[in-house]
């Protein structure tokens, strides 16, 4: 079983993450998808990034004392109050973390210290938040709204700590420094793809290339005087020299009249040629056969330039996140 699997989006500043261990704790703040992956972008680019959290809850954030998500930051975080008129309020967003019945709790609390004045709170929360506030007579809603923050969850302080644990350690540091070292294993990953992805295209045109010579030059017809299956695979072996040279060989550089191949044959190819059905042989087209070697050569100079350059590779890949599932997801925390 893989210990962890691998991830090519930074997962964990896009949800946050919060927990606590022997000794060690983080809170990972939630960052917005699109300023992850442009901020992806520009540190393959070689750009210094700064990013800040937005959360699903929307509302406010201030960001002044962040320092970067580390231990020792600090953001506040508040809601949004709309006046409806001299006599209500509506709170339509709520800070991160609260929850509607406890901002409710914490405004009634308030009310009974003599801290707000107001008559009464409704929850009206549906599929969004809303909460409406009717004041007391004579009571400024200006006035209503700065004691809602001083007072109440309507503003809250959360404290990040960007600790997670890199090569069997943890590391304090910060989220612009996460986002680079995830950014940089992201490349990794799409380095082992590529890799993955050369050799099974190159193992595809080993196969075609021996197929098309065992079927175009007649080899499986020398198998029919073999009495054993050493005799079968050593009249296989010795048909197919004749018109390829793999690099084990020497002059493998010089030569020119035979096929270069790109590994050695070895005995399951040659297994694999004698298992091919007299149907695909009696079907087999060579027009068809040099169209698929042409279209593997095509995909795997592809692959290689791709290797070749990895960084515009991986900006590519992540241009293409945005473009796929970047719509509607603005930022919803005003700064």
């Amino acid at each position: 079983e893989p210990v962890n699997l691998p991830m090519k989006f930074p997962l964990v500043l896009a949800h946050g993450a919060e927990g606590i261990a022997v000794g060690l704790s983080t809170k990972i703040l939630p960052h917005n998808f699109v300023e992850l992956v442009k901020a992806s972008i520009a540190s393959l680019k070689g750009k210094k990034v700064e990013i800040f959290p937005d959360f699903p809850t929307g509302g406010f954030v201030d960001v002044a004392n962040y320092n970067g998500g580390m231990r020792g930051g600090k953001i506040r975080v508040r809601a949004k109050i709309r006046e409806i008129d001299k006599k209500t309020l509506q709170i339509t967003e709520i800070p991160f973390g609260v929850t509607v019945s406890d901002l409710c709790e914490s405004i009634v609390k308030a009310n009974e210290k003599g801290q707000i004045k107001i008559k009464k709170v409704s929850d009206k929360t549906a599929a969004n938040v809303d909460i409406e506030i009717e004041l007391q007579p004579g009571v400024s809603p200006d006035v209503t709204i700065d004691a809602l923050y001083a007072f109440t969850d309507c503003e809250i302080n959360i404290s990040p700590n960007c600790c997670v644990i890199i090569d069997n350690k943890p590391l304090f540091t910060t989220v612009d420094e996460l986002l680079r070292i995830s950014t940089e294993n992201t490349r990794e990953l799409l380095r082992l793809e590529l890799d993955i992805l050369k050799k099974d295209l190159e193992e595809k045109l080993h196969f075609a290339s021996l197929e098309k010579i065992f079927i175009e030059k007649r080899i499986y017809r020398n198998i029919e005087e073999c009495e054993t299956w050493e005799a079968v695979l050593e009249t296989v072996s010795k048909g197919l020299k004749k018109y390829v040279i793999t690099p084990s060989e020497r002059g493998y550089d010089k030569e020119s009249n035979r096929l270069k191949l790109l590994r050695d044959i070895t005995e399951d190819d040659l297994v694999r040629l004698t298992e091919i059905r007299i149907k695909r042989i009696s079907k087999f087209n060579a027009f068809k056969a040099d169209e698929e070697i042409a279209k593997l050569n095509d995909e795997l100079a592809q692959t290689l330039h791709h290797l070749a350059h990895l960084t515009e590779f991986a900006i590519a890949y992540f241009e293409n996140l945005l473009q796929k599932y970047g719509k509607n997801r603005t930022r919803r925390t005003e700064i």
